[in-house]
């Protein structure tokens, strides 16, 4: 007989440092006219083009976007850097993707009222990993001071969901009765700031899920219903940033090591895409389509978000049935779904039933469909 888990609490790190989309456009718009200067006779003579600067209204409408945190403002808006500066620590230091980690990680155990001592395993599920190995894993399992292992896993933006599963199989199994799925993203690092089609996309922060048995979790909780994944391949969001990969330390000539998409190929794709996963596992579980109290979405794009939460429910959802964060937080990647539920689900009644969905660059989508208890 397997055991059943489900989601014990969630908990959540915010960098304290943000950037609204005027202060972006300002230190965007500044390299743009210092770079235009630099190259004039060049443009002049059709030799190459002019980048042409940024505004809050094309952001706002391209994204819903408005402002975003970071680890260090400072250095994304300095027009002569544009990029978070002095993240690399010496290896006896606890590595800054692993202390934000560890912060969320905190932040979900004391919510459960949980020991370190209780928890298994501790899975890293992000984008961009600080370093191959040691494992940020293991790195957060031994600063939270948890027995048990860890390893790190990268599925892009679904990485949050595809953990949740991964950490529920586990449960499943009998091999962990409570796992950390945490999701350090600090995908400023990864984001090319003097790029004007996304240099307004990706923000800072980190979430941790707490997966237990049921048998040991809070009176208040989530059961996990079912939860399903797929990917399918696609070039269409890349990074090629990478030990085999050659790569210029300031970023400028080789973009392609930073975070690239072709977003309308994007959007066509992935949107039907993710919404016929939705409706089909709901199928399956028996969940029919008004039974959805409220879902948490991958916080990428509003106009994304609007089309399939309107495919799910059938009619255009309103704030309160599928809430976003993307206005304050920007794109955080596999972490944006769980901002959603973290701060989005305490109202929910006993017997909600609720879908924390993300989706992104492989093409990559997991659901996990859950119910709340307590």
């Amino acid at each position: 007989m397997s055991i059943r888990p489900v989601i014990s609490s969630t908990g959540l790190h915010t960098p304290t440092e943000s950037i609204s989309n005027a202060e972006l456009v300002e230190s965007f718009n500044a390299y743009v006219a210092a770079h235009n200067a630099e190259h004039a006779a060049a443009i002049a003579a059709g030799e190459r083009p002019a980048l042409e600067p940024s505004s809050v209204e094309f952001i706002e409408k391209a994204s819903g976007i408005k402002a975003r945190h970071v680890v260090d403002k400072a250095g994304v808006l300095d027009p002569a850097v544009m990029r978070p500066r002095n993240l690399e620590r010496p290896n006896e230091e606890l590595a800054i993707l692993a202390e934000i980690g560890v912060t969320a990680s905190r932040d979900a155990l004391a919510r459960a009222g949980r020991d370190p001592g209780d928890v298994d395993a501790v899975l890293c599920a992000c984008s961009n990993l600080q370093r191959p190995y040691p494992a940020v894993a293991v790195e957060i399992q031994d600063a939270l001071g948890i027995e048990g292992f860890g390893f790190d896993m990268n599925v892009a933006c679904s990485s949050a969901t595809f953990g949740i599963q991964t950490a529920a199989d586990y449960i499943r199994a009998g091999n962990a009765r409570s796992v950390l799925v945490v999701s350090p993203e600090i995908t400023s690092g990864h984001l090319n700031w003097r790029d004007r089609d996304s240099h307004f996309i990706f923000g800072d922060v980190a979430t941790a899920v707490l997966v237990e048995a049921a048998d040991m979790a809070p009176a208040s909780h989530w059961d996990i219903l079912g939860t399903k994944l797929k990917t399918v391949f696609s070039n269409n969001i890349r990074n090629n940033f990478g030990f085999l990969n050659r790569t210029d330390p300031e970023h400028r000539d080789d973009p392609d090591k930073l975070f690239i998409q072709e977003g309308r190929k994007v959007f066509k794709e992935v949107v039907p895409m993710v919404a016929a996963m939705i409706l089909a596992e709901m199928e399956r579980l028996n969940l029919p389509q008004g039974s959805m109290r409220r879902i948490w979405l991958h916080q990428a794009n509003t106009n994304m978000n609007r089309l399939i939460a309107q495919r799910v429910y059938g009619h255009e959802a309103s704030e309160d049935e599928s809430p976003t964060v993307l206005d304050t937080y920007a794109n955080t990647s596999s972490a944006g779904s769980v901002i959603a539920f973290h701060k989005h689900s305490d109202d929910l009644s006993a017997g909600d039933n609720g879908l924390i969905c993300s989706f992104g660059a492989g093409y990559s989508a997991g659901c996990v469909f859950v119910r709340k208890v307590g």
